[in-house]
């Protein structure tokens, strides 16, 4: 080893008294720094050996854009990352479009059931002003939430203002002689606001006012 060479050589790798090289310290050191290398994520020879998990179902990995991640240099796990991410928000944003068609359907059903846009204005009007004055807001908002619940509630203000005394059990569904104002008193009801309970008084309302 010449004389510049070993200059270059850290002190930590010299011997103190001679100021030759310690070959087995500096050998040690490589081998360390080879084994965190072999460790550390690597990016694959080519974007086909990417394996990126899209079991949700939202999407399927993308050869384009993988290409392209492949040139910047992301391994495995980047990549990865980037697909999460995407899902992390497009679910939100799925669901709420899904939910805005199913709304738009949902109304389109009760304009034509009511014969026209004026009708149904004038109807849902009646119907907001009816469900406030005479149910819970949750209740409320669970019927008015579909088709079929606007509808129950169409019947419930045509025969006036509901009697919740009771449910009818001819019919023999399960749950109808459950007393629809005892549950409303029930602290699960209006203090704890169990969304279980809470389903129950309103399929007992949609099962008192649907026919």
């Amino acid at each position: 080893m010449t004389d510049s060479m070993l200059k270059e050589v850290p002190e930590k790798f010299k011997d103190k008294d001679t100021g030759e090289v310690k070959l087995d310290a500096l050998m040690g050191s490589y081998k360390e720094l080879e084994k965190r290398m072999s460790q550390a994520p690597s990016v694959p020879k080519t974007h086909d050996e990417y394996c990126v998990d899209c079991s949700h179902g939202l999407f399927e990995a993308d050869d384009e854009m993988n290409k392209q991640l492949h040139a910047k240099g992301f391994t495995n796990e980047q990549v990865q990352f980037v697909y999460d991410l995407a899902a992390e928000k497009m679910v939100p944003m799925i669901v709420e479009m899904a939910d805005d068609f199913q709304a738009d359907r949902e109304i389109e059903k009760l304009v034509e059931h009511f014969g026209g846009e004026e009708k149904w204005t004038e109807m849902s009007r009646q119907l907001l002003a009816f469900g406030q004055k005479n149910l819970p807001a949750d209740v409320l908002k669970t019927l008015s939430s579909s088709y079929e619940g606007v509808l129950a509630l169409h019947n419930m203000m045509q025969g006036g203002e509901p009697s919740m005394s009771k449910v009818d059990n001819s019919n023999g569904n399960n749950g109808a002689e459950l007393d629809l104002q005892s549950m409303m008193r029930d602290p699960k009801y209006w203090r704890d606001k169990d969304p279980s309970f809470i389903s129950k008084v309103t399929e007992g309302f949609q099962r008192l006012y649907s026919n």
